[in-house]
């Protein structure tokens, strides 16, 4: 059979460490899914951290316009990022896909791609696809300003502070999916609130102690939770959730409006939109983007219209 040229082909990023090693075990049944669907693809494994941002701009530069992310809302991350990096085609003109084998499997839930493999490769071979909006942040990191690209939410203060606890149990050798839930109630009672400023498209709409902020463009990250329910992936703004200081007590009865979309009647939650965001802090508060750890404040949020093209579940077309 000929073989069709690389633009036609699949390029294969699989992070082989993704869901504490979902990503190498299952790989042989995720690869003979690919052929049995008679979906072209040119497997290749990372192997350190930011390689995936490698891999992508290599992959466009040879030609490829198809990738699919083996991996968690991390490899995606690094894969959107490296779509910007490089300079020979738009980001929009290339298609994105993802089979999920990460822990928190965040984006996936906003475009309902299922997480059984099977399911998430029929997505693939159906071919839908939706351009969603980009985030882009810059920040502070060993005192020079840096910038990232957000395919799915970012994160400061609170939610920061639990990604480090997460990423240092992890380093330890921690695993399970128990890991981040307790790194959650662990951080609950040790972190403290911080005095935040944010102004909104110019606009001073908070100057207080400030517990949580989220910033995003989908609406779903800490393993399910539904920190920003009223997010549109393609409405050309930001969506931000303040979340001021609260007690234990103010959570514990109110949890399931944490997941069913509720999390803006439980009364120390507020919800902001913008196109352009600016955070300043004292003292300064970590940032983290996708469920990666990065600096810290001064921080500012734009957003980028249908910026990536992405393949979507066809029910997800249809809402």
């Amino acid at each position: 059979m000929e073989r069709l040229p690389i633009s036609e082909r699949w390029f294969v990023i699989v992070n082989p460490v993704a869901g504490t090693g979902r990503g190498l075990e299952d790989f042989p049944q995720i690869s003979k899914l690919l052929r049995d669907n008679s979906i072209p693809s040119d497997p290749v494994f990372t192997e350190h951290k930011y390689h995936a941002v490698e891999l992508t701009v290599s992959a466009v530069n040879k030609g490829y316009r198809k990738i699919i992310v083996i991996g968690g809302d991390g490899t995606l991350h690094e894969v959107v990022n490296g779509l910007f990096i490089q300079k020979a085609v738009r980001p929009d003109e290339v298609l994105l896909a993802v089979i999920s084998v990460g822990t928190g499997n965040d984006w996936i839930r906003m475009f309902g791609i299922p997480t059984r493999y099977s399911e998430a490769i029929r997505a693939i071979r159906e071919g839908k696809s939706f351009l969603q909006d980009v985030g882009e942040v810059t920040y502070e990191e060993s005192q020079y300003k840096q910038k990232r690209y957000v395919a799915n939410v970012a994160g400061s203060g609170f939610d920061a502070f639990v990604i480090r606890r997460f990423n240092h149990l992890k380093a330890k050798g921690r695993t399970g999916r128990w890991l981040y839930p307790f790194s959650i109630v662990r951080s609950f009672f040790t972190y403290k609130s911080t005095g935040v400023k944010l102004y909104v498209d110019d606009k001073l709409v908070y100057n207080d102690l400030l517990f949580s902020l989220a910033v995003g463009i989908c609406k779903y990250n800490g393993s399910g939770i539904q920190q920003l329910p009223d997010a549109v992936a393609d409405d050309g703004l930001l969506d931000i959730t303040l979340i001021r200081p609260l007690h234990w007590w103010h959570i514990i009865f109110r949890l399931r409006k944490l997941f069913n979309g509720e999390i803006y009647q439980i009364g120390h939650v507020q919800h902001v939109q913008g196109s352009r965001i600016t955070i300043t802090s004292s003292p300064d508060i970590m940032l983290e983007v996708d469920g990666e750890l990065l600096g810290t404040t001064p921080l500012e949020f734009g957003i980028l219209h249908r910026a990536i093209k992405v393949i979507v579940s066809k029910e997800f077309l249809q809402e």
